[in-house]
């Protein structure tokens, strides 16, 4: 098919943001990382202490906190042998609720 040439296609200009807001979603897709992360918004938080307000096994808790990081959405710091995880993207703080009422 031959578009008119007043209408020669060019890729989309905004495909990087769309690109981003696809990682996005698909980071907010699964429930368990919605789980942790609707704790960890109410305040800085362990992985024994995620564990134990989910349900969840250390192993998974660990491997969505790592998807959390390498995405951006999250930060650690370490006190003795423990990580303490914190939401550090501003646009995922917007969205936790304002009290544990809402959760």
């Amino acid at each position: 098919m031959t578009l008119p040439s007043d209408q020669v296609a060019t890729p989309m200009a905004n495909e990087p943001p769309f690109e981003r807001l696809a990682d996005r979603f698909r980071l907010l897709s699964d429930p368990s990382r919605l789980r942790i992360l609707s704790i960890i918004c109410q305040g800085e938080r362990n992985v024994t202490e995620i564990c134990a307000m989910t349900g969840l096994h250390q192993a998974n808790v660990s491997k969505h906190l790592q998807l959390l990081k390498a995405a951006g959405a999250v930060a650690c710091r370490r006190v003795g042998s423990c990580r303490h995880y914190r939401i550090i993207d501003d646009d995922l703080l917007a969205l936790c609720p304002r009290s544990s009422v809402d959760i």
